[in-house]
């Protein structure tokens, strides 16, 4: 990391989340009927008008390939951010992704209940969404989804710093987060908060990681219903793993 280019970008991703409940004029709705988010604030227009938004239904692909994606993760330490909608763990430098070449630095991980993309019509009951920038500002997200099982170690740390409130620093692998082989849907998207941007470098893992029904239920108890609805893929392309 560089340099802070990236943060003017990243901004717009994490103030939303990062305002409390009095400074945040928007809020998720059930996850399937349209938020209409350009109602509460004219700023938010590109959520309801723009042609490339997150997250889509990965079920339907136009295209099938491997990406080339390769993380540098592992243990991390990281600060725990709270607030209305909001689960983050905020990281130190050092670590990030490399997706077709392109060098992203990793800046904080946050989560959704359930998740916010589907596969043929399934949501998982939670996903955790790895936000990362290059040094000239552009964001690609790795979102990992996870399933009711055997519980996750750096879920427990996280759960933990959580508990004990924001500003908790807290420490654990992340590529316990991550499937060990990681294939990737791959798309142009964008944010899933306003003001929506878009221009974002998504990639989902097609292979879910387990979480204990305690571990999601204390994320689902912190967020809420917290997935926006699924917008339409229109003409963009959507790779799916080649295998």
């Amino acid at each position: 990391m560089k340099s802070f280019a990236y943060l003017a970008p990243l901004a717009l991703l994490a103030a939303p989340a990062a305002a409390d409940h009095h400074e945040k004029d928007w809020n998720f709705g059930d996850g399937t009927s349209p938020e209409r988010w350009s109602t509460v604030n004219a700023a938010y227009a590109l959520c309801d008008a723009g042609l490339n938004q997150s997250p889509i239904d990965l079920g339907t692909p136009n295209a099938r390939g491997d990406v080339e994606l390769t993380t540098n993760f592992g243990v991390n330490s990281g600060t725990i951010a709270l607030g209305t909608e909001k689960v983050q763990v905020d990281f130190a430098e050092g670590f990030g992704m490399n997706s077709g070449g392109k060098e992203f630095n990793l800046i904080q991980v946050h989560f959704h209940t359930p998740s916010e993309h589907a596969i043929s019509g399934k949501r998982y009951p939670l996903v955790a969404h790895f936000v990362h920038a290059t040094d000239a500002g552009e964001l690609g997200v790795l979102g990992v989804m996870f399933e009711e099982g055997t519980a996750n170690p750096a879920l427990t740390e996280i759960a933990r710093g959580v508990t004990a409130g924001k500003g908790t620093a807290v420490q654990f692998d992340i590529d316990d987060m991550v499937p060990e082989d990681l294939d990737v849907f791959r798309y142009m998207g964008s944010l899933t908060t306003p003001p929506c941007s878009e221009g974002v470098n998504w990639h989902v893992a097609d292979t879910p990681m387990t979480a204990s029904a305690e571990q999601i239920a204390l994320m689902t108890e912190k967020l809420g219903p917290s997935a926006r609805s699924l917008q339409p893929l229109g003409s963009r392309l959507l790779v799916a793993p080649g295998n």
